[in-house]
């Protein structure tokens, strides 16, 4: 029944710098782009808009009872 011996104190200290590498990790992957990379998600998503808001329907005024969105 013999056990290893662990220090608490480095174990934590090992698992805090685990928990930053992670951290770090996923600060990378969501603000580590490129300028053209933001500015091209930019114009894809001013597009996507541009073609959502071609296609809407404007109330006639014909028909008061006509809900607007």
């Amino acid at each position: 029944m013999s056990g290893d011996v662990v220090n608490l104190r480095q174990f934590r200290k090992r698992n805090a710098r685990a928990e930053k590498e992670k951290q770090a990790e996923q600060n990378r992957i969501s603000f580590g782009r490129t300028k053209a990379e933001k500015s091209l998600t930019d114009a894809l998503n001013a597009k996507a808009a541009k073609a959502l808001d071609q296609g809407r329907r404007e109330p006639s005024g014909d028909r008061p009872d006509e809900a607007e969105d």
